[in-house]
């Protein structure tokens, strides 16, 4: 069993913090929203009143927080109260650049360390079946792994620092593209009268199978499981997929990459958002996307 500070309770942490104290680990979290603290604290976690006096005598420190300037700011916060030799886990989402300089934070303060951001959402962070991206040395790796496998179910190390963020990143700019170009069939698949189901079955078959489709469906029916069968609550926010599309779009800009799918995926969420979708489901693009034919439709 270790001591395991948990940094950022939400969406996210709240239940990967649970999957923490359900292995038997003890687990001392903190967040700013005091709710969040509450809803933890019914799941067996220990409140503590900043995140300084979290990280007390933890062998372990954990933080799920929304941007680079976060990260950085917390590591920088709590590292002087950190034992020496304790292991820093990042498991945000957030650019390349902070997650590295995080890392040469920790690596300063005598600190082991490795970017860990998650692919599954929050019914991955509630069912322990994450997938997480790690960048970092291999013992860091070797060191983090037990704990991310108490929260997740499949656990990659891509490489050095900051590659587990870079490894999101891209998986991101795949899976808003291609979430966008099956919404785009099914829209077209309606105005040509061929049903979903149709669709699904066919296409699910063949060459244009991918796991927006299989696995999230942005229609209800096929995929009993996807958001689309819930009027597109969310398991991966709009907004959070327009954030990782943003990164995308940085982070290609910042090394000379021509991503111009990235980028009009980017655009479309973006409209997306400032329509007031930011909350829906990222599967709810078909929405936007059946409105844009229908006023095509109406020219």
């Amino acid at each position: 069993m270790a001591a395991i500070a948990f940094i950022g309770l939400g969406n996210m942490g709240g239940p990967m913090a649970a999957n923490l104290v359900k292995a038997g680990h003890s687990v001392v979290g903190f967040d700013l929203v005091p709710a969040l603290c509450d809803a933890a604290r019914t799941n067996g976690v220990t409140i503590a009143g900043s995140a300084r006096a979290a990280v007390t005598n933890a062998d372990v420190i954990i933080t799920m927080l929304p941007a680079g300037r976060h990260v950085v700011s917390v590591w920088t916060d709590v590292m002087p109260a950190a034992t020496r030799g304790a292991l820093m886990i990042d498991c945000s989402t957030i650019d390349v650049e902070s997650a590295r300089r995080a890392h040469m934070l920790a690596a300063r303060a005598s600190l082991h360390s490795v970017d860990a951001p998650v692919s599954g959402g929050v019914a991955g962070a509630r069912d322990a079946t994450l997938t997480f991206m790690v960048g970092g040395e291999v013992e860091s790796f070797e060191d983090a792994k037990p704990f991310l496998e108490a929260m997740g179910k499949k656990i990659v190390h891509c490489g050095r620092d900051g590659t587990g963020q870079a490894a999101k990143i891209c998986n991101n700019m795949i899976l808003g593209v291609s979430m966008i170009a099956v919404a785009e069939a099914f829209v077209l698949a309606e105005k040509l009268g061929l049903s979903h189901q149709a669709l699904f079955d066919a296409a699910s078959k063949a060459s244009g199978q991918c796991w927006s489709l299989t696995s999230y469906c942005p229609v209800p029916g096929p995929v009993p499981t996807s958001p689309a069968n819930n009027d597109y609550r969310p398991g991966f926010a709009s907004a959070l997929m327009l954030k990782d599309l943003t990164l995308a779009r940085a982070a290609a800009d910042s090394t000379g990459t021509v991503t111009p799918l990235g980028q009009h995926a980017q655009d479309i969420y973006k409209a997306f958002d400032a329509a007031g979708n930011g909350e829906v489901d990222f599967s709810g693009i078909i929405r936007h996307i059946r409105a844009l034919a229908e006023s095509s439709g109406d020219r």
